[in-house]
């Protein structure tokens, strides 16, 4: 049979496909490719702050309080010894907080009543990972004195606070984009028994390399060799953090996607224009903060270790994980009960910021969470 001709049920079944359908123009409101990091939250919710004192840093850095933000939606279901059965953890970007994930996209995809996430049968937790949103972060006050964190340390409060905070032993599912999508990842490895599934969005399970590191490194040499950054005590916006946005923002997004709404030189000036003027609305220490995190990112040694079902979509036009270095087919293998989708970017998609329209892929979260009410295999 022809991948084109499966349905995609079966399609999420066979690793290795690539889903091609041809979407229509996104439509709905929310973060543009050109204003990626902020919406207005639209999802009923329960909020929350976690506290940590004393917090260790992987580093080895004492932090005196630590503050994680976090919103639910839904109510927690419970099986007969009281364990809650239907908690999903939504993680979100670099750059981004649990609020944007809670924004009208999102809510009219995934959590409104009969979307696949419905919050009247899920309950759902969104955390603002350290150095975001309303948790500690470097713009707090501490600036470049903030401790430098990394991704474990990120997954650890994160487990902190459903563990701890809202005594939940074990998620029933993790779907997470991008930088939530390496959380999740790692959550499968470092608590296995806390997590039954995960969705990586954007993902992949390998260390940082290549295009994704350039830019990375890019961006943070940028800010860190400019003299208005002030060792992070700067009283305004460091040029190099404005003039590197540009060049961030043109890789989220996807070349046939620029290729259509990019025709000429006035296109590309209004591009360049609003990207500076948004850059100098971000904080520059956070996203530096940010970037750097990843750096202890490596879940490639353990995959075959994982126990959760997994399923990863990542989209054909994602500048930042190039499908031609074939890396899904290449390690997905490793992971015991792991699936991939690799869906077919075209000018109405947004690359690697496909991820921030979810109406795009919102029927792989329905193929992914019938996979895991499926009976063990």
């Amino acid at each position: 049979m022809h991948p084109l001709s499966v349905s995609l049920p079966l399609l999420v079944l066979l690793a290795g496909c690539a889903s091609s359908r041809s979407w229509g123009t996104a439509t709905g409101e929310g973060p543009s490719t050109a204003a990626p990091f902020s919406a207005v939250a639209e999802l009923a919710t329960q909020e929350g702050d976690a506290t940590f004192t004393s917090y260790r840093f992987s580093d080895g850095t004492v932090m005196p309080e630590v503050r994680i933000h976090y919103a639910t939606a839904g109510t927690p279901r419970r099986d007969a010894a009281g364990r809650v059965t239907n908690a999903v953890l939504l993680l979100h970007w670099t750059g981004s907080s649990g609020e944007v994930l809670r924004g009208k996209p999102f809510v009219d995809a995934l959590f409104a009543p009969g979307k696949p996430l419905d919050a009247t049968k899920y309950f759902l937790i969104f955390p603002d990972s350290i150095g975001h949103g309303r948790s500690s972060k470097p713009s707090d006050g501490a600036r470049a004195r903030f401790p430098a964190y990394g991704y474990r340390d990120m997954v650890d409060l994160q487990h902190r606070v459903v563990t701890e905070t809202l005594g939940i032993p074990r998620l029933h599912a993790i779907i997470g984009v991008s930088m939530g999508g390496m959380n999740a990842w790692l959550w499968s490895e470092l608590y296995p028994e806390a997590v039954g599934a995960l969705m990586p969005i954007v993902a992949l399970p390998t260390r940082i390399s290549g295009r994704n590191l350039l830019w990375r490194r890019f961006v943070t040499h940028r800010i860190r060799d400019d003299p208005d950054w002030k060792g992070g005590d700067y009283a305004a916006p460091p040029s190099g953090w404005r003039e590197a946005f540009p060049v961030f923002r043109m890789l989220l997004d996807g070349v046939p996607h620029l290729q259509a709404t990019i025709p000429d030189g006035a296109a590309a000036d209004a591009f360049l224009r609003e990207s500076i003027t948004q850059a100098a609305r971000m904080d520059a220490n956070d996203i530096l903060y940010a970037l750097e995190s990843s750096a202890d990112y490596d879940p490639e040694p353990a995959l075959g270790a994982i126990r959760a079902k997994v399923l990863a979509l990542n989209f054909s036009d994602d500048e930042f994980n190039p499908v031609a270095l074939h890396t899904l087919e290449r390690l997905m293998p490793r992971v015991k009960r792991g699936r991939f989708v690799i869906q077919e970017g075209h000018e109405h998609s947004f690359g690697h910021f496909t991820q921030a329209h979810p109406e795009l892929w919102a029927e792989h979260v329905a193929s992914f969470l019938a996979y895991v009410e499926q009976a063990p295999e």
